[in-house]
């Protein structure tokens, strides 16, 4: 009996201690299932518990949607209205969610690609921001203390892969790469460089969080986010979302002013030459991403100007120009075929306004007449062949430059948080990294505001400038324009017949950088009244102004400045004057179409002692000859209120377009 009793304890004791290893294992798995983020973000690679990555796996393959936690609402992005991201958040039963823009535009999107197979949802968080992607519907997120509300993103359909980059107040910068996968990473991480994945032809939905850039946003000279945009094409020839990297701007040292000495390298008109047709025989321009229509439609271009019938007409003056036959055929397929894409964002006064008068008149005329313009310019930004970026260099450099700072930095950022807009908005900047966006500047800074963020870019530059970075074949030069009467830009124009050009050459000027002084050094203040050289104009019989010597003078000198560009060259043809161009590496507008040594002279700086004698050489035949084709030439820089053929505001657009045309790389 006894046996009996101790055997029925020992079977309850062995229950009772059963129960309790099966109480104590249910508490241990409890435990670590609450705890599991946090857990996981503890063993993540270099990563503190304030920038985990977290990854949850569906198990409902039918409905998925994805949703952003914000773990701190201080974090939510201002939106257009004034109020914040954290104002339009949706919790977890609330289903869809963000509320729909107006007219269906957006400034920029994060955009979520949906690509073949199922996979996790990958969602990257930088320092002081968290989010945890899940591809279940609203109700399945792991109940965590740490996260106070949910951004509810619009269902994607079928399942398929996404990535959401997610950079504020990051430190680390990702890169651009093209048609290369995110490498493997880790417990859910990956490195810096963020790529977009291959995408097959299925639907795609963007989720989009709005966060517009605003006017003082683009002012600041260390923004916070910077974004590129790269839009993936289909197979069905329609465009993906954008996919968004948002690299962070580094701080660097303020540059120094420019020391005002002669270039070390000297390209002479020859070496230009060769270096414009050896552009034009291997261009070097980004070929398109994906094909549009337009790209058969420059193909074609470009093989009807190659074969231009040798058929000159509309007065057109044959000597004039490197290839009259290709200009002509090459104008008229623009005039036939020519579309042109005006963005219409940006503030004023340095986006879609800029001066009509004086030394930068000309970034203000083409851009004035341009927006106007209904032959050229498309609403359908799909149909266009050129971009335009319609600022004003002038008036961003007199809105944001510091006085004695040196340093152009901010205007650069102003100019590439414009571009990074662009491009978060629309999918074009990003087909062709830009090759078929241009910008028209007349600014001495131009060159190197735009030569980092808009290289890519048709450049269309007063300072056209080798040693800055001018680029043949592809940007342009642009006529520098002194306009002394918006209301009638043509007044005045002419000059004296050649018999009554009493004075051989005639400059005056200020004495801005290192040639004028050489020049006045040695042909100021003679007892010649051959070579009329001056700082300023001094009085004389007869009030003879600046312009009357223009009209009066057979060779007038076009010196350099500070920059390697003058409004003189323009004047010279305006009053009828043969220009004589004493400037090493200045490239002379619209380089690409005239043949400027056939009605202009070009001067050495190094052979400014001997200025004189080499104007003295040209034979009175061939000073008459140019002095007519001076004449001839004039037309194409003349502006017009309304826009006449072969004018000056047609001749830059041609340029842009005939250099579009030539650097075009087929896909």
């Amino acid at each position: 009996m006894m046996g009996f009793e101790l055997q029925k304890a020992f079977k309850m004791e062995t229950r009772r201690l059963l129960w309790m290893i099966g109480l104590l294992f249910a508490t241990v798995i409890l435990f670590q299932c609450a705890e599991l983020p946090k857990v996981s973000s503890v063993f993540s690679r270099g990563q503190s518990p304030d920038r985990r990555i977290s990854s949850f796996f569906s198990d409902n393959a039918t409905s998925p949607s994805i949703a952003l936690v914000v773990e701190n609402p201080e974090l939510a992005l201002p939106l257009e209205n004034g109020t914040s991201m954290s104002s339009f958040v949706a919790t977890e039963g609330d289903g869809p969610a963000l509320p729909p823009g107006q007219n269906g535009d957006f400034t920029p999107y994060v955009a979520v690609p949906a690509v073949a197979s199922p996979q996790p949802t990958v969602l990257a968080s930088a320092q002081n921001s968290s989010f945890v992607g899940t591809e279940k519907d609203d109700t399945t997120l792991p109940p965590t203390k740490n996260f106070t509300s949910y951004v509810a993103l619009p269902p994607v359909a079928p399942p398929q892969p996404a990535v959401i980059s997610s950079l504020l107040n990051s430190s680390f910068v990702g890169t651009e790469k093209e048609d290369t996968a995110l490498p493997p990473g880790q417990n859910g991480n990956f490195t810096p460089d963020i790529a977009a994945p291959p995408v097959a032809p299925a639907p795609m939905v963007s989720s989009v969080i709005r966060a517009p850039l605003r006017t003082s946003e683009l002012n600041s000279s260390t923004p916070s986010m910077s974004l590129k945009v790269d839009p993936l094409p289909l197979e069905n020839g329609s465009l993906s979302p954008p996919f968004v990297h948002m690299p962070v701007e580094k701080a660097k040292p303020e540059p120094q002013p420019k020391s005002e000495i002669p270039p070390k390298e000297v390209y002479k008109l020859s070496d230009m030459n060769e270096m414009l047709i050896q552009s034009q025989m291997s261009p070097n321009s980004m070929m398109p991403r994906w094909p549009m229509k337009v790209d058969e439609q420059m193909m074609l271009a470009r093989s009807e100007i190659e074969n231009a019938p040798a058929l000159i007409k509309d007065g057109l003056y044959a000597p004039l120009y490197r290839n009259a036959s290709m200009f002509q055929r090459s104008y008229e397929l623009m005039e036939q075929m020519l579309k042109i894409y005006v963005y219409k964002e940006g503030d004023r006064p340095i986006f879609h306004k800029a001066p009509l008068e004086g030394i930068y008149a000309s970034e203000g005329w083409f851009l004035k007449l341009l927006e106007a313009n209904r032959q050229f310019v498309t609403k359908r930004p799909q149909d266009a062949h050129l971009f335009y970026l319609p600022f004003s260099s002038r008036n961003l450099e007199e809105a944001l430059y510091v006085p004695n700072s040196h340093s152009h930095r901010n205007l650069e950022l102003h100019l590439k948080g414009y571009v990074d807009m662009i491009a978060a908005i629309y999918p074009f900047w990003n087909r062709t990294f830009g090759a078929d966006h241009f910008l028209v500047a007349c600014h001495d800074w131009a060159p190197s505001e735009t030569k980092k963020f808009m290289a890519n870019c048709i450049r269309a530059l007063c300072n056209a400038d080798v040693k800055e970075g001018f680029k043949f074949g592809k940007d342009v030069s642009l006529p520098e324009t002194y306009v002394r009467k918006a209301a009638d830009p043509t007044r005045g124009a002419g000059g004296r017949a050649p018999s009554k050009r009493k004075t051989l050459a005639f400059f005056a000027g200020n004495m801005h950088g290192y040639l004028r002084p050489i020049l006045l050094q040695y042909w100021g203040n003679k007892n010649d009244p051959s070579i009329q050289i001056f700082a300023t104009l001094p009085r004389s019989k007869g009030n003879r102004n600046y312009v009357e010597y223009m009209k009066s003078s057979k060779y007038c000198i076009c010196a350099r400045g500070y920059e390697v560009n003058s409004p003189r060259v323009v004047e010279a043809i305006f009053y009828e004057c043969v220009p004589v161009i004493i400037s090493d590496n200045f490239v002379p507008p619209f380089f690409e179409t005239l043949n400027w040594e056939s009605f202009a002279v070009f001067v050495a700086e190094k052979d400014i002692p001997n200025l004189k004698n080499i104007l003295l050489s040209i034979p009175e035949k061939t000073y008459f000859r140019m002095y007519m084709r001076v004449r001839k030439v004039q037309q194409h820089f003349l502006w017009h209120p309304r826009p006449v053929k072969y004018d000056l505001f047609h001749m830059i657009l041609h340029s842009i377009w005939y250099n579009r045309v030539f650097q075009f790389r087929p896909r």
